[in-house]
């Protein structure tokens, strides 16, 4: 049966969930008896954030969302944030 240890025989023996979904970012990483995100660092104000995991970092960088508002501002800016005008008809 193997009881001792933490190998094939223990496996059997895990049924129970120390991390759950995050409210903040989803992921399965919220910890039940800490009540704090291990992936976000929910329920603090910054997001979790470490420079030794750069790969980290670029999964959850601004443009891997949708953006919705950001994504329009570049064209905007381009365009001197002009509002209620009409183009003009050649």
């Amino acid at each position: 049966m193997g009881k001792i240890g933490k190998g094939t025989g223990s496996f059997g023996k895990r049924h129970n969930k120390t991390h759950t979904l995050c409210p903040r970012c989803g992921k399965r990483s919220f910890h039940n008896q800490k009540k704090v995100c291990s992936s976000c660092g929910y329920p603090a104000a910054k997001t979790r954030k470490y420079n030794w995991s750069v790969k980290a970092i670029r999964r959850k960088t601004t443009g891997t969302g949708r953006m919705r508002h950001l994504r329009h501002m570049s064209r905007r800016f381009k365009n001197g944030f002009r509002e209620g005008t009409q183009a003009v008809k050649a």
